[in-house]
């Protein structure tokens, strides 16, 4: 049976493991930061699936405490500018990789890890028909995922069995799958709809916070890291989680993790109005025009339809960085 740990005390049998991390006035340097409450432990056994929007089961949250997850990434420099912002804060946070963003920035994997981050997987190519892929393709799709990421962060045990469906699009194949694979599959139990085209920094925050509200004062917030608006909302939303007393919870695995993984030579990068512009890449087009033209499906089935309505009622206003991919990517 799993324990509730604080520090090395141990408080009560439970399902997870807690440990105190670093408060708000033990962050270097900003005395006044949100910082980390605490870690709990997530082991596939015991949350073999997260997210009230989907599932009946989420993490054991107190009241005020609020996990924070990023899909899609690593993407410089939005990527960069959002761990440079968690990083003034001391808050610790989960990724969701998908594999070939990994392999193009492994730079940026192993920044994330370095910097005390959680890293699970997100697919291969964030397919947009994930849940109605042949089970062939889906296991192809999490398994080079998996090996991509790891790859990226030069040691297989930087990566968390943690796994988020692309688009949240389940089925009960791939649930299955994941299950036979002891992957924890992560929903969510708020979004703030930051892939929506056009949605500005305030609104971003303002979605976040009220649905965090709505939903108990609690819950695993999904955003993005790969759109310059959640990168520029960022610092908005931890200072009003901080004014409003919330606390962040980080997920980590169960098992030994290494303390570091070998720092490798940042992206290349030019800056250009304002935000740094990628000039290099190891994307294949297609990989692009994926995340280009990037659409959030999920499952068609009864238990989702409301989801469905949330998620899909702006899709055909989905987007990513907002700036020319054909002129910046080259392909190797």
């Amino acid at each position: 049976m799993y324990k509730f740990v604080v520090g090395v005390g141990i408080l009560a049998a439970g399902l997870v493991a807690a440990t105190s991390m670093a408060m708000a006035g033990s962050c270097p340097g900003n005395p006044d930061a949100l910082g980390t409450s605490r870690t709990i432990t997530v082991d596939a056994a015991a949350f073999p699936r997260i997210g009230s929007m989907q599932y009946k089961t989420t993490l054991p949250l107190n009241d005020h405490e609020v996990l924070i997850t990023f899909d899609d990434g690593p993407l410089p420099p939005y990527t960069n500018r959002i761990l440079d912002t968690l990083a003034s804060q001391c808050v610790k946070v989960t990724y969701f990789l998908v594999g070939q963003m990994a392999h193009a920035y492994p730079d940026l994997v192993r920044r994330i890890y370095n910097s005390g981050h959680t890293i699970g997987t997100h697919s291969q190519h964030h397919p947009f028909n994930f849940g109605e892929m042949g089970l062939p393709r889906i296991e192809s799709e999490v398994d080079r995922g998996i090996a991509s990421v790891r790859a990226a962060a030069g040691d297989p045990r930087a990566v968390a069995p943690f796994f988020r469906i692309p688009g949240l699009a389940r089925s009960r194949q791939v649930e299955n799958f994941l299950a036979s694979q002891s992957l924890a599959l992560w929903s969510a139990d708020e979004v703030a709809d930051d892939w929506f085209r056009g949605i500005t920094p305030a609104q971003i925050v303002r979605k976040a916070i009220n649905r965090i509200e709505a939903k108990g004062h609690r819950g695993v917030l999904l955003l993005h890291d790969i759109h310059p608006a959640t990168a520029m909302a960022l610092p908005a939303l931890l200072k009003e989680l901080k004014a409003k007393g919330y606390r962040v919870v980080q997920a980590v695995p169960a098992g030994v993790r290494p303390p570091s993984v070998p720092e490798l030579p940042a992206s290349m990068v030019a800056e250009s109005g304002g935000w740094p512009r990628v000039v290099k890449a190891s994307l294949t087009t297609g990989t692009i025009k994926q995340i280009k033209h990037k659409r959030h499906h999920v499952a068609k089935t009864e238990a989702d339809k409301e989801l469905a309505a949330s998620l899909a009622k702006k899709k055909s206003k989905s987007q990513t960085a907002t700036f020319d991919f054909g002129a910046i990517w080259s392909n190797r």
